[in-house]
């Protein structure tokens, strides 16, 4: 890959793609309790599944599953 980040939405990346998170572009609620969850800015993520309506991720070596809609409001950097 080459020097620029590829910048794309969770619920896009395809399964054992690693990636950063950039942002949670969602309203506060959502964004709190993502957060609570280790979802913040900065955290590498490695996508372990993504069909049907659930993406399920592992990060600091925990494996837990999100909805594709709330995928799609997370801002990832591909590594």
């Amino acid at each position: 890959m080459d020097d620029v980040a590829r910048i794309i939405d969770l619920a896009s990346l395809p399964p054992y793609t690693r990636a950063k998170i950039i942002d949670i572009v969602a309203g506060p609620g959502l964004r709190v309790r993502l957060m609570q969850m280790g979802l913040l800015p900065g955290t590498e993520i490695e996508v372990v599944e993504n069909r049907g309506g659930t993406v399920i991720i592992k990060l600091r070596g925990t494996t837990i599953g999100i909805s594709r809609g709330i995928a799609k409001k997370i801002v990832v950097s591909i590594m």
